[in-house]
């Protein structure tokens, strides 16, 4: 199977982490994506490390499957050849600050003129419009201005970063990902291409669902780390064992909340967590602190009660649950021919192209003489 995109071909301006992943998924169901980078050095994310291959493993898991031009956007005659693929492209996506694609004659009103079924993607952390539209940021800025950093960020003493890219990824990537395929949903009935203005900061506020209908309706203003999924809750936390691992609790409602107690051997005034949440919790600690991770890890699967413990990165590459499921079943290539596993995506296997297992990520410019020439259409 070539994949439900097989007939879509995609320019992909952008860089570093936010339009690489979207276009990592598109590729993966079937779309010919032609990274367009700058000469000499190319995507930045290619001198990070550590390195696999030639570039580093990074840009390999992230750009897997696709091409590579190089390309001197500034340059009029390197701009020339690159018309052919601007014509015939069916979606363009790009990361620049606002404002610099029209300066270099690549902005939407541009590729109208050539291309007039475009679909043009612009990804970036504010919007195309606003008063942020020229402000730097990365992803910690951007959860920390729409307010998600504040639920739950550590204390002053102990500061916490949260461990995943959730602006880049939840509010960029995804997004300019879901955007895109209705935008091709809708030419397909229509013929006419649409511009999309992905900004990743607005929609990060769909993961704050609840701390917005709280205050709006409530005027109950969330506080860092005080509610039910921030921590603020014994039945949604995590305790240390006694081996210095930790167990996830999850059991929110009842029927959970009452196996869990009883697995644990918590009695009395401390199983109703309505009358004192914080004492609750105190209590469950102690009682988890006794034993260790494995003993709790038994328990915790003949009781069923959403505890679990919270396992590594080499862990959970390692579960029986995830192999089964085929997750690490895709390989990542360099040039030596050795290989790691590919990043799992979001794409049901069935909807993915499924004839190639071990794909490589391109060397820089690599596609240059196949797609730069006047001639190609």
């Amino acid at each position: 199977m070539s994949g439900p995109l097989a007939d879509i071909r995609i320019l992909d301006f952008s860089s570093l982490l936010p339009g690489p992943m979207a276009t990592l998924l598109l590729a993966e169901a079937g779309a010919d994506v032609i990274k367009v980078e700058r000469p000499e050095r190319g995507d930045e994310m290619r001198s990070y490390s550590p390195r696999f291959g030639k570039s580093s493993v990074n840009f390999g898991l992230l750009n897997r499957g696709k091409k590579s031009i190089a390309v001197d956007l500034k340059d009029e005659d390197q701009l020339q050849n690159l018309i052919p693929l601007l014509r015939t492209a069916d979606v363009i996506i790009e990361g620049f600050r606002p404002g610099v694609m029209a300066r270099l004659n690549l902005g939407y009103e541009d590729i109208l003129i050539i291309n007039p079924s475009i679909i043009y993607c612009s990804l970036t952390g504010y919007g195309q419009h606003g008063n942020k539209v020229d402000v730097a940021g990365h992803d910690l800025n951007y959860i920390g201005d729409v307010g998600l950093l504040a639920l739950s960020m550590g204390t002053q003493a102990n500061p916490t970063v949260p461990p995943a890219l959730i602006a880049d990824i939840a509010g960029g990537a995804y997004p300019a990902v879901m955007n895109i395929l209705l935008a091709l949903l809708e030419r397909s009935n229509t013929g006419e291409g649409r511009y999309i203005d992905v900004a990743m900061a607005d929609n990060l506020f769909g993961f704050m669902y609840w701390a917005m209908g709280n205050l709006s309706a409530a005027n109950q203003a969330p506080v860092n780390g005080s509610d039910e999924v921030t921590g603020g809750s014994p039945r949604y936390n995590l305790y240390p064992t006694a081996d210095g691992k930790m167990v996830a609790a999850a059991p929110l409602e009842d029927k959970f909340w009452e196996i869990f107690v009883e697995s644990i051997g918590l009695q009395g005034e401390y199983v109703d967590d309505s009358v004192d949440a914080e004492k609750t919790y105190q209590q469950v600690a102690a009682l988890i602190r006794r034993k260790d991770a494995d003993f709790w890890e038994e328990k915790f699967k003949v009781e069923n009660c959403c505890c679990s413990i919270v396992k590594t990165i080499g862990q959970a590459l390692q579960d029986p649950h995830f192999q089964a499921r085929g997750l690490f079943s895709n390989f990542l290539n360099n040039e030596a021919g050795e290989k790691i596993p590919a990043l799992p995506i979001p794409i049901s296997p069935n909807l993915r192209k499924c004839c190639e297992r071990k794909i490589r990520a391109p060397c820089l410019g690599e596609h240059n003489a196949l797609l730069l020439h006047k001639n190609h259409y």
